[in-house]
């Protein structure tokens, strides 16, 4: 059974481009030699880490939206902790926040209705009075 799972992993800052490419190229015939599909690869570039990770402050971030079986991500994730420039990784399963996000879409789509005649806006005259009466009242009490 196949799944929609994000793989992000963050490789060491001081790798250059070219390996970098070489290293995911990998992970990617990683997944499609399993039978799975890579769906999109996605650089986000070099960003400073929230806490230092084997002595380093930077990485540079990668995600992978594969779809695959079990099989294929636990030898992804393999790979990936056994990986020497590879210094922290998460794999998280989508495809069951997709299916809910396609549920909340339905049943909004259902439950909007054509706006029906709304009800008119109270009379203006009707709160003059209160006012006045209010006007009355401070004088009052300033005067005392």
């Amino acid at each position: 059974m196949s799944r929609v799972y994000e793989v992000m992993f963050i490789i060491r800052p001081d790798l250059d481009d070219d390996e970098a490419e070489k290293l995911i190229t990998g992970f990617t015939s990683t997944v499609t030699s399993h039978g799975g599909v890579v769906k999109s690869v996605e650089k986000l570039g070099r960003r400073k880490l929230a806490y230092m990770v084997r002595k380093f402050n930077d990485g540079n971030y990668v995600l992978l939206t594969i779809e695959a079986d079990g099989a294929g991500v636990l030898e992804l994730e393999r790979r990936l902790r056994v990986t020497e420039p590879v210094i922290k990784f998460i794999t998280v399963r989508v495809d069951e926040e997709e299916k809910r996000l396609a549920k909340v879409k339905a049943a909004r789509g259902v439950r909007r209705k054509p706006a029906e005649s709304t009800p008119a806006a109270p009379p203006v005259a009707a709160a003059a009075p209160e006012a006045a009466a209010t006007e009355a009242i401070e004088p009052a009490r300033a005067s005392a």
